[in-house]
């Protein structure tokens, strides 16, 4: 009978080696798609992934806004790459993919565009600040069985996957607890953009870690925030130190989430305990696990 201790080289061995069946990737045809947008600050990453990724042509940039599309042109990430109005590259031939990458209170607005005119979408995170379109655009997606990736790279991260498989194994037991915290320091000029949204820090960088969050203890019960502007004489409105507690009928989750931590990114984590183990991911960007 296989043991938790004595399977967890197999099982990590699985998720980071898993089984490749179908076409080789030398014979596949490539993957035709086109990005919605530059003024996201994931857009030049996911960018360059595609340009770089031997499954993907990229077919051409949209880019609406005038600022942003002069500083695209200029740019090394998207030399030599075509810029169309948005009612051109959706009609152009063989595009069977959109990326959008607005800034994000435009996310929307183009999301549903691409899925009105029938075509899947990468989504980039938070997804706007209209839960009411976001579901509209799920519904209309669903209704014309078009998928929709959202930009939340930490579902693919590999200690989340193996931390995943220990939940779907029973080797943790019944989860009771989350803890998690992601945070940075913010320049003065990405504060003020921020903080036209009123979930402030929580809503752009903590939406990572709530996705995690939620996938581990499902929809809370009641979520309880103690949002709290730190930085004296602050030039802007940000609400910049944020935590909220997650309720559950056995369980809890606290996530927090601040624009002023000094290397904040080696504190990121993710823990989960549970009546059989513990599992707790840190950092979260280079991940390494500790469990119990």
């Amino acid at each position: 009978m296989p043991t938790r201790r004595n399977t967890l080289k197999a099982a990590a061995t699985a998720i980071a080696f898993p089984a490749i069946t179908g076409l080789s990737q030398s014979s596949r045809p490539k993957l035709k798609i086109i990005q919605i947008g530059t003024g996201h600050p994931h857009a030049g990453g996911k960018m360059n992934v595609y340009r770089n990724s031997p499954d993907f042509e990229v077919v051409g940039i949209v880019e609406p806004n005038s600022k942003l599309l002069d500083a695209a042109k200029k740019s090394p990430t998207y030399k030599d790459l075509p810029f169309f109005p948005i009612e051109k590259a959706l009609n152009q031939p063989g595009l069977k993919a959109i990326a959008i990458e607005t800034e994000v209170r435009d996310l929307l607005d183009y999301a549903e565009k691409a899925i009105d005119a029938g075509f899947p979408i990468h989504l980039d995170k938070p997804a706007g600040s209209s839960f009411s379109h976001y579901q509209r655009i799920v519904k209309k997606a669903a209704q014309k069985k078009l998928p929709i990736q959202m930009g939340y790279m930490y579902r693919y991260n590999p200690a989340v996957m193996l931390m995943r498989n220990f939940l779907e194994r029973g080797w943790l037991g019944d989860p009771f607890e989350v803890q998690t915290t992601m945070s940075k320091v913010l320049s003065a000029g990405a504060r003020k953009q921020i903080a036209e949204y009123p979930g402030g820090i929580m809503f752009e960088l903590a939406c990572h870690v709530i996705d995690l969050t939620v996938g581990v203890l499902g929809a809370p019960d009641k979520v309880t925030a103690f949002p709290r502007q730190s930085l004296k004489n602050a030039d802007d409105d940000l609400v910049d130190n944020m935590l909220a507690v997650f309720e559950y009928p056995s369980a809890t989750a606290t996530v927090r989430s601040t624009a002023l931590e000094v290397d904040g990114f080696a504190r990121r984590h993710f823990a989960v305990a549970g009546t059989g183990g513990t599992c707790h991911i840190q950092p979260l960007d280079r991940p390494t696990m500790k469990g119990r």
